[in-house]
């Protein structure tokens, strides 16, 4: 793996990313951006691109690039759990947005893991017509990132391997403080999940630069291989995950993702290496990933709550309210079971997959309106509420937030009697999530508390 250059961006400004809001110092982090240089390699392919994702590939053309990175790391080095999770950043909306650390930053903080967000595509850098937010680095800081470079999607791939040579580099090669590094973990969300699904079957295998991936909300297919103006390498309508990988894999689908996307079609069953875990209850985007979880470091109850919200990032209306479920808990739960596979040699668990007709056109659903099966957690199984994955309004922002419609009190009531039922039955559902390891268990302790505020907020005694 080639190293890059590290260099600091010009000028006393901040990085232009929409992430977090609490105060990082405050909790024993820090946040550092960076500008990594150096020369990337597109790929061609040696066999046919297949379905099954066992693809050969080679370096083809090279090009020059300098790109960002932003570093979320604690501030001490006996703080740091020796774990970095480095994010392919989401670019759907036309700028860089990371996902992965909206929703697991809670375990990051509790185990010292640190993060490292890669501007791995050119859009979030240049752009593209109809982006949600003139949020991509060459309109948001023009000063700051005049000096960025990316030669085209197509050398994105090589882009991202090279970032693990400065994580796991030494001192002034390193982008983690020169902390020695255990386990270097890819995650990216929907695109970015797709780009993953390509980097798993055509380039994992070139040079082995990481140690497990976690791809949440692929979509049908995956991304090219290589795309204009290089060669158009484009991917088969189809793909699966390779089976001969020696890694950990988990990819984690909502209920947005499996039937409405289509990705249904490319279920695969588990192996020794490979978990696909889909979420009851769960939808593509979701409230906390957009909006509450922000603020979240881990404290307060509030957070695990079912609510009817209907706006992403405060300003932007959605026809029903976003669905305010259970992926973030179960992601924290994935990115533990993925260091704990790689270091323990302990295996995620298996999950039952989502129930689903035979047509395989809709999902079967309880009495309540929930999905039956898959990875299932006090949200589905003690529910205050119908939380879905379904499609929102035919605003394309909106489109794939789920819904969340909140039993009335009489339901509740005909459900659980009182309030002591009510968090009686979250307590056992908690408990077998758990068990199961789908949740953790300080997540389930908000879960539990929030049982309480839930019920309060029916007006119910």
């Amino acid at each position: 793996v080639s190293t890059p250059t590290i260099e600091l961006p010009p000028g006393d400004g901040e990085p232009t990313l929409i992430s977090t809001t609490f105060d990082l110092a405050a909790v024993g982090f820090m946040q550092e951006e960076f500008f990594l240089a150096g020369t990337a390699t597109s790929f061609r392919n040696l066999n046919e691109l297949g379905v099954d994702g066992r693809w050969e590939a080679e370096p083809a053309e090279t090009a020059n690039y300098r790109t960002r990175v932003v570093v979320y790391r604690p501030v001490k080095q006996e703080d740091f759990s020796g774990t970095v999770i480095i994010e392919w950043m989401n670019v759907s909306e036309g700028f860089d947005i990371p996902y992965g650390w909206a929703l697991s930053h809670v375990e990051a903080l509790r185990a010292g893991d640190a993060w490292v967000e890669v501007t791995a595509q050119r859009v979030g850098i240049e752009g593209e017509e109809g982006a949600l937010f003139p949020f991509y680095l060459r309109a948001a800081d023009p000063e700051r990132y005049a000096s960025l470079e990316h030669p085209g999607d197509s050398f994105s791939y090589d882009m991202f391997t090279q970032v693990t040579a400065v994580v796991k580099g030494a001192e002034e090669n390193s982008v983690v403080g020169g902390f020695p590094v255990d386990v270097v973990v890819a995650v990216g969300e929907s695109q970015a999940a797709s780009r993953l699904l390509t980097y798993v079957n055509a380039i994992q295998p070139l040079y082995q630069a990481f140690d497990a991936f976690l791809l949440d909300s692929r979509y049908d297919s995956s991304a090219p291989l290589s795309q204009l103006p290089q060669a158009d390498i484009p991917a088969p309508d189809r793909v699966t995950f390779r089976d001969d990988l020696a890694i950990p894999v988990i990819n984690l689908q909502s209920e947005t993702d499996v039937v409405p996307l289509g990705a249904v079609d490319e279920r695969q069953p588990d192996s020794e290496y490979f978990r696909l875990w889909e979420v009851a209850g769960g939808a593509h985007g979701d409230n906390y990933m957009l909006n509450s979880g922000r603020s979240d470091i881990g404290i307060g109850a509030e957070f695990a709550t079912v609510v009817e919200n209907n706006l992403i990032f405060g300003v932007i209306p959605c026809g029903s309210p976003l669905n305010s479920g259970v992926i973030p808990w179960v992601y924290m739960a994935a990115t533990d079971a993925l260091k704990k596979w790689v270091q323990e040699g302990m295996p995620a668990p298996e999950a039952e997959r989502l129930a689903t007709t035979d047509d395989l056109s809709d999902y079967v659903y309880d009495a309540a309106g929930n999905v039956l099966g898959g990875v299932r957690t006090p949200y589905v199984d003690a529910p205050a509420a119908r939380l879905s994955g379904e499609f929102n309004d035919a605003n394309g922002v909106c489109s794939l937030t789920g819904t969340t419609a909140l039993f009335d009190a009489a339901t509740m009531s005909a459900r659980y009697v009182d309030r002591q039922g009510y968090m009686d039955a979250v307590d056992e559902a908690a408990t077998q999530a758990v068990s199961a390891g789908f949740i953790l268990a300080p997540d389930a302790s908000r879960i539990r508390a929030a049982a309480s505020l839930q019920w309060d907020a029916l007006g119910e005694d």
